[in-house]
């Protein structure tokens, strides 16, 4: 199980930094990848890290301003958010994936737990 925090309101060019934070032996063997959803929108995956940190992608509408990170010592993903537009504005998810973020992209969750809201407005 891995549980998100670290969201909130922040104007437009702020920054935010996301936690993620698992539970279990078996955190280190998988990779984890941050999902964001909007209103009347599907969830939008837009970053992932491997197991071991070797690999990070992300997505065209982050890159240059997101970065992830992971500490598998404290079972802790950390999504860097820099340079927020209002665009950014959405309930962050983290999950459990393939330990090298193989078809991130394409997972999909009947439950995604509660998420944690940013909200970036002036």
């Amino acid at each position: 199980q891995v549980v998100p925090s670290g969201g909130g309101l922040v104007q437009p060019g702020g920054s935010l930094r996301l936690s993620c934070r698992g539970s279990g032996s078996t955190f280190d063997g998988y990779g984890i990848a941050w999902f964001r959803q909007t209103p009347g929108k599907e969830h939008e995956a837009i970053s992932c890290i491997s197991s071991n940190s070797g690999s990070t992608k992300y997505v065209d509408s982050v890159k240059g301003r997101f970065t992830i990170s992971r500490d598998n010592a404290k079972d802790s993903v950390y999504l860097q958010m820099n340079s927020l537009t209002p665009e950014d504005t959405g309930r962050y998810y983290c999950v459990a994936v393939d330990y090298g973020c193989l078809g991130y992209v394409n997972v999909r969750r009947t439950s995604w737990g509660q998420g944690t809201q940013v909200t970036v407005a002036s």
